[in-house]
């Protein structure tokens, strides 16, 4: 895309965001990045965890280019286009090769009617807004807070994650304050704008102290508010509201040469209407007019680097707890599954995204233990191997998960191992492979209906382009 073409596009949302008038010289700097990525997956889709099948094989594509506009000392905008698609898909709908769903670029389609090209992120920073010591950023961005647990850009996924918000940000010396309005659903304008029916609203309250015992302390606060439960039909309010509220903290730093990080959260509201207590079983929970939320997680991790010894080895050992509605739950009219709100658990529940869900579909609700140990070494400069093992078992077990089809279980999911190599090709390129292979035990198996383990295989090139800078003058 030339670069005529950004500097008006960035230009052109400060103008009409911002109604301000532009300075006669702006900073304009590009950027980029490309990503391609292979991977062979056995845990997912119609073949999954069946040795009679092969894997799915597949090639992923990522394409971003930055705009970052300085129009003065207290304006700014940042655009970053992106483009994903799946080689060899081509536009249309439907089963067959000639028309499989994908990103209308298949060779054996006459033309290229790939039309993907979207804002990823497009937004305004005001410093010091209308006089405040507050940063005001308005429009569709990431939102990442501290280790990703809660809020992250989930850039493992080919798209990545981001909010059409409104950020507040005042900092100074070692505190951060941070409130931020996230629209999260909107509803349908056609059959449901009488009343906003399915809006699903999101507030943020975030505060970060350093210097706290080698770290840092951080303090949240979110809201997601969702009055009519997401399941309003046309014109109608069920009224049954499933509100989250989740409050916690999170201290991580170093103590005595040991990395460390420990967090907590708890969350509470109503969960009348929490359509996912019906997909995951428990249907007795769904639309009713006393359902409680009440749930927990809690992790915690301990590390140390050797960067004094051969091969700078490193060896981590972690724990996260994820509750689950429990019988005791289901008989009270409880609904006790931690929610992760933005489904950030790539970065912790292992690669192959057999837990990823936000309220535990891996797992039917019961929450989620997961033990893991992880180490790296790096051989010579450049590149480094990584591997990790963990240990899944649910939280809970309710009366129906004990007795699946074949007879009594335990909590046992089953263990997966990932392995990685990086190398860092020059400064601007990146290339990495891994495995993971995942062996199941009973009550994994009776959950998806299987009785086979699955691997997955990727490899995965990354260059991001240098930034240019140049001056625009109308």
């Amino acid at each position: 895309m030339k670069k005529n073409f950004l500097t008006a596009a960035a230009l052109t949302v400060i103008a009409f965001f911002v109604a301000t008038t532009i300075a006669q010289a702006a900073d304009v700097n590009f950027s980029g990045q490309l990503r391609s990525r292979f991977e062979s997956n056995g845990q997912s889709g119609g073949g999954a965890f069946n040795d009679a099948n092969r894997n799915d094989d597949f090639i992923a594509s990522r394409v971003r280019l930055n705009a970052s506009v300085n129009v003065n000392d207290s304006t700014s905008a940042f655009i970053q286009m992106q483009s994903n698609r799946t080689w060899g898909n081509n536009v249309e709908t439907g089963g067959t090769l000639a028309n499989n769903a994908g990103s209308g670029n298949a060779a054996l389609s006459p033309s290229d009617a790939d039309a993907s090209v979207g804002l990823h992120q497009a937004y305004f920073t005001l410093k010091n807004f209308a006089t405040l010591p507050v940063d005001l950023q308005i429009g569709r961005q990431q939102v990442v807070l501290d280790g990703h647990r809660l809020f992250g850009h989930t850039g493992w996924t080919t798209g990545a994650q981001t909010h059409d918000a409104i950020r507040l940000t005042h900092a100074h010396d070692n505190m951060t304050l941070v409130y931020a309005y996230s629209l999260g659903n909107e509803s349908d304008r056609v059959t449901n704008d009488a009343g906003d029916l399915d809006d699903i609203d999101v507030h943020l309250v975030y505060a970060n102290m350093q210097g706290i015992l080698g770290g840092g302390l951080s303090l949240y606060f979110v809201g997601q508010i969702d009055g009519c439960g997401n399941t309003a039909a046309a014109g109608t309010c069920s009224n049954t509201a499933n509100d989250i509220y989740t409050v916690g903290f999170r201290q991580a730093g170093q103590l005595f040469g040991i990395d460390y990080r420990g967090e907590y959260y708890h969350q509470w509201g109503d969960a009348r209407a929490d359509a996912t207590a019906t997909a995951l079983g428990h249907a007795s929970l769904a639309n009713q007019g006393n359902i409680d939320r009440d749930a927990y997680m809690f992790g915690v991790r301990i590390g140390k680097k050797f960067n004094n010894v051969a091969m700078k080895p490193s060896l981590t050992f972690w724990y996260d707890e994820l509750s689950g509605t429990d019988q005791s739950d289901v008989n009270g009219n409880e609904w006790g599954t931690f929610n992760t709100l933005f489904d950030t658990g790539h970065k912790f529940y292992g690669h192959m995204d057999l837990f990823l869900n936000s309220v535990n579909g891996g797992t039917v609700g019961l929450g989620l233990h997961d033990a893991a140990i992880k180490a790296s070494i790096q051989p010579m400069a450049g590149w480094t191997i990584k591997g990790a093992f963990h240990w899944f078992e649910t939280d809970t077990l309710t009366t129906a998960a004990q007795a699946l089809n074949t007879g009594t279980v335990d909590e046992d999911l089953g263990t997966e191992l990932d392995l990685a190599i990086v190398h860092k090709y020059n400064a601007n390129t990146v290339i990495s492979a891994g495995y993971s292979i995942f062996t199941a035990d009973q009550l994994f198996n009776e959950q998806r209906q299987t009785t086979e383990d699955a691997d997955w295989a990727r490899s995965e090139e990354r260059r991001v382009g240098k930034e240019c800078r140049s001056r625009w003058s109308p």
